[in-house]
């Protein structure tokens, strides 16, 4: 079946918001009250989007890949790379958000028949075998003009609960462990909750070694300076952590370095949540969005403990608290300022979602470094204008992409520098399956983003220059 679907664009798309009265979404149905761009309904029962855009359905769970397996299931974090040593291809390097528990969505085929292909000496945890953990990478090479996949194949296999991770500007992909088992949990060989580096041009799996440097924590998302060489990663746990890797060598993360949690002068062990009451901390200072705060970083010692208590004893050492953070991209501005967006899904009055960005300080990461910024971007006022905040892009015209996780009708959200929701897709599958890894092409014509149930990639175009502005 053709999934390709040609519009014309009709009118403006300056995006104007209207606000939900606050209290008043149905969190169990979340629909959206976001003005401008409004949805066509796609008759595929797909993906709804503006007029004049269209999609392309590029792979599906379960079906034959070019290597010999099946695509494993629940993509997730994804990015996208001009192929380093292919003119005109382009490769997604795409996460599989695997629990341990999770025994769908297996890349060995029915009944398990292709699992005797596989190459043990490429497996992080065989988990005791015969079935491995299939959490893990794929890398998707496509061409470039045509949009076509061309090959896809497996590119790390073994691990847990990969969710979100990073693009690096040499060209790979920073895959984020979110699942912290520990020898013995779920018949597991070895210690999870890692980091792994998985190069855009792999061929094949690749050698999975654990970045363990960076941390053993509920790792959602990283975010590679591109200035610095510094890693901003994000903590998907109701009380974590925002930190950041200083490599020992730059661009060389196995070369091991220094891992840092971010904290607030003048405000020790911060709770940025807002969350109206929470009985165990003191919430009574809460954070006005727009709000510019200085921090100051604290070292973290032993952070791959098997005890999985990072963010705890960070926190108690005075590092801020923040309700599931989870997408986090780098983003520049016209002045050339750089600066590292992050979502909290869970963050906010309502528990909805917060949205924040990192500025970092001059000389960042040095013996001379000034103070970095942390500043509340937005916060969600309910369901129906943003519910559950997961995945993040830039987009190119300088908006922010916010892939929804949320309990009703799920939606891509755009969000301008100006404060305006508004809606770019609507999930309009059966189940309503979370939205993740949104990224665009290097050339800014095509927004990738997959549906994780029952695990859809998607292409996007359309006239992305309207929106320029809006």
């Amino acid at each position: 079946m053709d999934f390709d679907r040609r519009r014309v664009l009709q009118g403006g798309a300056a995006a104007g918001l209207a606000f939900a009265a606050l209290g008043g979404g149905n969190l169990a149905r979340a629909r959206s009250a976001n003005d401008g761009l409004p949805l066509v309904p796609d008759p595929e029962r797909r993906l709804d989007l503006p007029e004049g855009f269209s999609y392309r359905l590029l792979t599906e769970t379960g079906k034959p890949m070019t290597d010999g397996f099946t695509t494993p299931g629940r993509p997730d974090g994804m990015a996208c790379f001009a192929h380093p040593t292919e003119a005109g291809k382009l490769v997604l390097v795409r996460n599989h958000e695997i629990f341990a528990s999770i025994d769908h969505g297996r890349p060995w085929g029915e009944g398990d028949a292709l699992i005797g292909q596989l190459d043990a000496s490429k497996v992080y945890d065989p988990r005791g075998g015969p079935l491995p953990f299939h959490g893990g990478t794929t890398n998707l090479v496509l061409d470039a003009a045509s949009g076509a996949v061309e090959r896809d194949y497996l590119s790390l296999i073994g691990t847990v609960g990969n969710c979100a991770g990073g693009a690096t500007p040499w060209g790979s992909w920073l895959t984020c462990e979110e699942q912290m088992l520990k020898p013995g949990e779920e018949r597991a060989e070895k210690l999870h909750g890692f980091v792994y580096e998985v190069p855009a041009d792999a061929n094949g799996l690749v050698d999975p070694v654990p970045l363990t440097a960076m941390g053993r924590f509920a790792h959602e998302a990283a975010s590679v300076d591109p200035d610095t060489g510094i890693v901003y990663l994000t903590e998907d746990s109701h009380t974590g952590l925002f930190y950041r890797f200083i490599p020992n060598v730059r661009g060389k993360l196995h070369a091991g370095g220094k891992l840092q949690a971010l904290a607030i002068v003048d405000w020790d062990s911060a709770d940025t949540r807002n969350w109206p009451l929470d009985w165990s901390l003191d919430t009574a200072r809460k954070v006005p969005v727009g709000t510019r705060m200085a921090v100051r970083w604290i070292d973290m010692d032993d952070v791959e403990s098997p005890a999985a208590d990072l963010a705890a004893r960070g926190f108690a050492a005075g590092a801020a608290l923040f309700s599931r953070g989870e997408g986090l991209a780098y983003g520049r501005h016209a002045n050339g300022a750089a600066e590292h967006y992050f979502n909290c899904t869970q963050g906010g009055y309502f528990g909805t979602g917060q949205v924040w960005s990192y500025a970092p300080g001059r000389g960042e990461g040095t013996a001379d470094e000034q103070s970095g910024t942390l500043t509340l971007v937005y916060e969600s006022p309910g369901p129906d204008t943003l519910d559950l905040c997961d995945n993040l892009a830039v987009a190119p015209w300088g908006d922010l992409i916010l892939c929804e996780d949320g309990r009703g009708d799920n939606y891509l959200r755009a969000l301008t520098p100006g404060g305006t929701i508004y809606d770019l897709a609507r999930n309009a599958h059966e189940g309503k399956a979370e939205f993740c890894g949104a990224c665009f092409s290097p050339d800014g014509a095509t927004l990738f983003v997959n549906v994780q149930e029952p695990g859809f990639t998607y292409a996007i175009s359309g006239p992305w220059e309207q929106l320029r502005g809006g």
